[in-house]
């Protein structure tokens, strides 16, 4: 218990006194402490000089910067009642104002990195503001001494006014499919309490896929929303959040897809590595003011939809999928310039389909904050149906818009040559032959490179896979999305058409 009291302490001390947001110095030297991260083997000794992760880092920390430049502050913060800074996903909306102002935070965010850094702290920021916004709901779990709507709102105000960057973790590994199907767990593998204790639980297992984990203050685990209601489920059913750095959590990590090659030669993997990590608890200790539901499978079940947390974290969602696919549109319409081909009709109509994509996430990102509506506990919130719509589509849309690339840009994906091939014996040649129509050689080179690092490379491959299944599998989607839908209203019109005479 002390360890663990010791880390919140020294993350406690990494703050700026009277204001709620970071510099990247500071948010860097949150990382230099005595987290456990594995990765090609071996423990890694300091995340922000790690090859692979530590330009990761950095280009996180520019991001952290730029929240305090003057042209970006009151668009990506906001001011508190107690006169604090904070970031705006933080933000309780109260008014659909509120809600737009959120939106374009949102978006102002993910323009830094064009949708390419997909875990950006305003995801995991936007989703505990939900659960301290309904903290009534955590209020039916408490337990003994534990009260647990008073924990989410403290660690609410923490991580806000300390500008902590978060990651997450949702899904338990399982060694059966089928057992995994029925909601049911193997204690084997998959996280879940082994004791209680006078100062918290012990959880021991592992978790799935903690984004930005090695890069993170903190993790967030919280509930899988497959558990069923069963008392034999009862070990599995918690949600808290502890520091990296807590004695006994683990993080294996991925091989990194940056490969210290120059921004030149990978313009996306040498600035937007994340890091995906497997986290394993080892008999971890969670501190009982840390936890925020326990023993209580059913309400576990409902929290994101309950609290209306997956509809905040939708809303971060379909602003940054809007910068990506712009982004893409950006991509393709700047090859097909250069190449000459914007004035060919099987081109123009290959770019139109992705323009087509676009403008559907910003209708869809529209018309939910348009119709923005109060909840339960008068937060205003945007409206639920648009974003699942935008969600559901854009696993598909992505990898459609990379295969659009793949086909424009064809064999010269690969056939490129590096950033030093300018400067050696064949410089002149390299000159001469890879010019195109409309660009010089080394522009012509770059704009390909770059398109290399969407279509073809480990990064970009890792890109589709995690729009594929960011918020889960494509099929259990797709059914919640059916149970969701409205459909009373348009089969009564059906039934009374057939009712007419």
């Amino acid at each position: 218990m002390a360890n663990v009291n010791a880390n919140l302490q020294q993350q406690k001390s990494n703050a700026t006194p009277g204001t709620g947001i970071r510099t990247g110095a500071q948010y860097l030297r949150g990382l230099q402490d005595e987290r456990e991260i594995w990765t090609r083997g071996k423990r890694v000794a300091d995340v922000t000089t790690e090859p692979g992760m530590s330009r990761g880092a950095s280009t996180l920390a520019s991001m952290l910067d730029r929240q305090h430049e003057a042209e970006h502050l009151d668009k990506v913060t906001y001011v508190d009642a107690d006169g604090e800074r904070c970031a705006r996903a933080f933000q309780i909306p109260r008014s659909r104002e509120d809600v737009l102002a959120r939106g374009r935070a949102y978006y102002e965010w993910a323009t830094w990195s064009n949708g390419m850094f997909g875990r950006t702290p305003d995801y995991k920021n936007a989703s505990v503001m939900a659960f301290a916004a309904a903290s009534d709901f955590l209020a039916q779990g408490t337990k003994g001494q534990a009260d647990f709507a008073k924990n989410m709102l403290a660690f609410y105000d923490y991580v806000r006014k300390n500008d902590k960057v978060l990651t997450h973790t949702l899904v338990n590994p399982s060694t059966s499919h089928q057992q995994a199907s029925s909601g049911k767990f193997n204690e084997q593998v998959a996280l879940h309490v082994v004791k209680e204790t006078d100062a918290g639980i012990v959880v021991k297992g592992a978790r799935l896929l903690a984004t930005l984990g090695p890069l993170a203050d903190e993790i967030e685990v919280f509930p899988s929303t497959v558990l069923k209601a069963t008392e034999d489920n009862i070990p599995f059913a918690f949600a808290f959040a502890i520091p990296i750095a807590t004695p006994g959590l683990k993080m294996i990590c991925r091989d990194t897809y940056d490969h210290g090659k120059s921004n030149f030669d990978a313009p996306l993997a040498s600035r937007y590595e994340e890091m995906d990590a497997v986290v394993v608890f080892d008999n971890v200790l969670v501190p009982w003011e840390r936890v925020f539901m326990y023993a209580q499978p059913e309400l576990c079940n409902q929290a994101f939809g309950a609290t209306n947390a997956v509809v905040h974290m939708a809303h971060q969602v379909a602003a940054g999928k809007l910068a990506k696919a712009e982004f893409m549109v950006g991509l393709l319409c700047s090859i097909a310039r250069a190449t000459g081909k914007d004035g060919d009709l099987n081109v123009r109509s290959m770019i139109s389909e992705v323009m087509m994509m676009a403008e559907s996430v910003r209708a869809f990102l529209y018309s939910a904050e348009m119709q923005s509506e109060k909840d339960q506990y008068g937060v205003e919130i945007p409206l639920r149906r648009p974003l699942d719509t935008s969600r559901n589509l854009f696993p598909k849309m992505y990898p459609r818009m990379v295969e659009i690339l793949q086909l424009l840009g064809s064999s010269s994906l690969m056939a490129t040559p590096c950033e030093d091939d300018f400067g050696n014996a064949l410089a002149a040649e390299v000159e001469q032959y890879f010019q195109v129509a409309n660009l010089e050689s080394r522009d012509r080179v770059a704009l390909f490179r770059l398109a290399h690092d969407v279509a073809v490379s480990g990064f970009g491959n890792r890109q589709a896979l995690y729009e594929r299944f960011f918020f889960g599998p494509p099929i259990l989607m797709h059914s919640a999305y059916f149970d969701l839908y409205n459909k009373n209203d348009m089969m009564d019109r059906v039934d009374l058409l057939l009712q007419q005479s």
